[in-house]
């Protein structure tokens, strides 16, 4: 068990101020703050920096819990089986939107089982060649030679977000039988196959792929957001080049239990806003590339459900399954 998870009590929340300001009966003990992948990775940044502002409004440290496994499930199963009492918390990403079609018969369900209290932030993914081997030097140009001529895409795992923004790609480009998908177990492997000349194509989380563009190995011809990231603002965005069909952005947001009762749920709801809206917490998670949204759980949990449908779609449509 404990090569499946790594536990982290946030040292700030033992000995800050705002420990003096908890309200008394919630928490009982320290909250869990599920993590469903490894620690150091874009969800579990922002479930941290979330986590240790909670810790202070709280009065208890929140303990992170990396659940990696499962493409996501197993950490979702633990959080579903926790007793609904409002002490696990549950981080999402894109990747559970999409578990809800890839795995019909999951031991939860995921529409019913939990609720959403945020939406935290979201992360545009780039579209990304080899500056050195690729002839490619804008989104046209790639497109164009996806319909010509043989290439290999990586993704960072089957449905995953670049999974996805590549069978966007294969779409626009009319070639499916062209562009053959090349899954790997995570980002950093995929990418770093994409510089070394083994790979032609990625639609990449940006953070995951932003040192090799910086390091003038891979080229990014379109970020896939609705607006130019501050991170690279010289890169145009996919609907800046007529192609909005492109545009895909990988999301986190923050769960509970259905279960938990509705006076809990709106107070976790109201703290977890208030940690995000934190100007500290703010300020470190658009430095780490993060665009902070920090929305309701009405509007957070609209967008959760109309996120799943949209996935469900192409998933059902292109046929993708979770083993290949």
């Amino acid at each position: 068990m404990h090569s499946r998870r790594t536990a982290l009590l946030l040292p700030a929340a033992l000995a800050l101020p705002g420990l003096a300001r908890a309200q008394p009966g919630f928490p009982e003990r320290s909250p869990r703050y599920i993590v469903p992948f490894p620690p150091g990775g874009l969800t579990d940044i922002m479930a941290r920096f979330v986590g240790q502002r909670l810790s202070e409004i709280w009065g208890r440290a929140v303990v992170i819990d990396n659940r990696a496994g499962g493409n996501a499930l197993i950490g979702a199963e633990a959080a579903a089986r926790a007793a609904p009492d409002g002490h696990t918390l549950l981080a999402i990403t894109l990747t559970h939107a999409v578990n809800a079609t890839l795995f019909p018969n999951a031991p939860y369900d995921f529409r019913r089982d939990f609720a959403v209290l945020s939406m935290l932030g979201s992360l545009p993914l780039a579209v990304v060649v080899n500056a050195e081997r690729s002839p490619a030097r804008s989104l046209a140009d790639l497109i164009e030679l996806v319909r010509t001529r043989p290439m290999n895409g990586g993704s960072s795992g089957n449905g995953s977000p670049p999974h996805l923004g590549l069978e966007l790609l294969r779409r626009v480009a009319q070639a499916r039988d062209s562009l053959v998908h090349v899954p790997y177990r995570g980002g950093a492997p995929s990418v770093t196959d994409l510089a070394a000349g083994n790979l032609d194509v990625m639609v990449s989380n940006l953070p995951e792929c932003l040192a090799q563009i910086r390091g003038g190995r891979l080229r990014a011809l379109a970020i896939t957001s609705a607006e130019r990231h501050p991170l690279v603002p010289e890169v145009p965005t996919v609907r800046e080049l007529g192609v909005p069909q492109l545009e895909i952005s990988n999301w986190t947001a923050v769960l509970t239990q259905a279960a938990v009762p509705a006076p809990l749920l709106a107070r976790l709801e109201r703290d977890v806003l208030a940690a995000i809206h934190d100007p500290d917490t703010t300020r470190r998670a658009q430095e780490a590339g993060f665009q902070v949204l920090g929305w309701d759980a009405a509007r957070s949990a609209a967008f959760v459900r109309a996120e799943t449908d949209r996935w469900a779609t192409l998933v059902t449509e292109a046929g993708i399954r979770a083993d290949g």
